[in-house]
């Protein structure tokens, strides 16, 4: 890609820029940050709520956007997602004072090139897809598992970088910076395996099984000391990302005001990690293949983020609970909340509930009355516990911004009504 910014795009993007510092200045924006600080310190007085709107963005988006440059406009569509939920939702998401601009690093697990074939809907590929099985039978396939590749490009990073400094760096700071160390070791498996080979390949061959996932959690160690050695493990102390819908803020880590002055680790950051592909095998298959690797990576990590659309009830007591970092587990539709409650109350874990997508995403009108007593449950079930409602999986709001922001502020009095009660 060619990191070139028009003179007409750039002043497109300098507008962007002053509107974003505006939004970050509001009293409004200001209070939410220390409200996530002191949330996922535990020590919040109100559960804090995430509508993430990357699934249905399309729908608004495209209209918005007027710069013509492919690198402009990808700049163009970061900066509206930087204010866009406090300007059209007026959620919790918060606006950062900066621009922040990632390191384009790379880790292909065991060198296999993940092949993807679409669904169409007309002539644009549609969410509906297919991952090429690479490995099927995991003994005569074995020897297609090749060491992992992984590294960074340093020069595309640094011309990325450059650009957007050059045209809004004087109006919003532009800062090199990382979201949260991911590992989600059975999705990659999947991409190139098929969830029913992996499952056939578990029976078939256990041991090779086990040595193929202890391999994955050695190289995702070895890519992290690749990170630390070359410093491109940065602070997660803020606006940063964490996985699943949540954002990194804490004063439990090292900050930015030590960048430079120490190299950074994993055991300096945020983590995040999930197996939403093992919901079909027992919690006692999960202890014996999967859990190892993923204990491995994740007490590396200096805090950790769990779960996705999996109900973690079943592995709650026999995996996911020795898990000594943990600080945020997510409670999806699929998940037991009252027996999540229970377990969750008075700990040191915070209950991140994803509500189900249907209520925002199905039908053309929010069916007000069903959705509150689908909160309600919620906020029942984790009475005791630090609750954060996120919303995510939404794939259409039918073009309608005030369905969304309704649905926003109807979590909001459900809570006004029931959490402190």
């Amino acid at each position: 890609m060619k990191y070139e910014i028009s003179m007409e795009d750039r002043q497109i993007l300098r507008e962007l820029a002053k509107k974003q510092l505006e939004f970050h200045h509001k009293e409004e924006n200001q209070k939410r940050i220390t409200e996530w600080y002191r949330h996922n310190a535990l020590q919040g007085e109100r559960p804090m709520i995430h509508l993430e709107a990357g699934t249905f963005q399309d729908e608004y988006m495209p209209g918005r956007l007027r710069c013509q440059g492919d690198f402009a406009r990808q700049v163009e569509e970061k900066l509206y997602e930087n204010f866009q939920n406090q300007e059209l939702f007026d959620d919790d998401r918060v606006t950062p004072d900066y621009y922040q601009v990632t390191y384009d690093t790379f880790f292909r697990l065991f060198d296999i090139k993940i092949e993807v074939e679409h669904t169409t809907v007309g002539n644009s590929e549609s969410v509906g897809h297919h991952f090429v099985s690479m490995v099927e039978d995991l003994e005569e396939d074995y020897d297609k598992l090749k060491p992992t590749v992984f590294g960074v490009d340093l020069e595309s990073t640094r011309k990325k970088y450059d650009a957007i400094q050059e045209a809004i760096g004087d109006i919003l700071p532009v800062k090199m910076g990382m979201n949260c160390l991911y590992s989600v070791p059975t999705q990659m498996i999947v991409h190139f395996m098929s969830m029913e080979n992996m499952m056939f390949n578990m029976y078939d061959y256990p041991e090779l099984f086990k040595e193929m996932m202890d391999r994955i959690a050695e190289d995702t160690l070895a890519y992290y000391k690749f990170l630390e050695e070359k410093h491109l493990i940065l602070p997660t102390v803020s606006y940063e990302g964490v996985g699943q819908g949540t954002w990194a803020f804490t004063k439990e880590l090292p900050g930015y005001d030590q960048v430079g002055k120490k190299i950074f680790t994993p055991k300096d950051v945020w983590g995040f990690m999930d197996s939403q592909e093992t919901v079909g095998i027992s919690p006692e298959m999960y202890e014996e293949f999967i859990f190892p690797c993923y204990k491995k990576i994740s007490e590396q990590y200096g805090i950790l983020s769990y779960g996705c659309c999996e109900p973690v009830h079943p592995i709650w007591d026999r995996c996911i609970s020795k898990l000594e970092n943990l600080r945020k587990v997510s409670i999806s539709p699929w998940c037991d909340e009252k027996f999540m409650g229970e377990r969750l109350q008075g700990s040191k874990v915070i209950y991140q509930r994803k509500p189900s997508p249907n209520y925002l995403g199905v039908g053309a009108q929010l069916d007000e009355e069903a959705f509150r007593q689908h909160i309600d449950t919620t906020l029942e079930a984790a009475k005791g516990c630090k609750l954060e409602i996120t919303q995510r999986d939404v794939y259409t709001i039918n073009k309608d911004i005030s369905k969304a922001r309704r649905y926003v502020s109807i979590i909001r009095e459900e809570i006004a009504k029931y959490w402190n009660s």
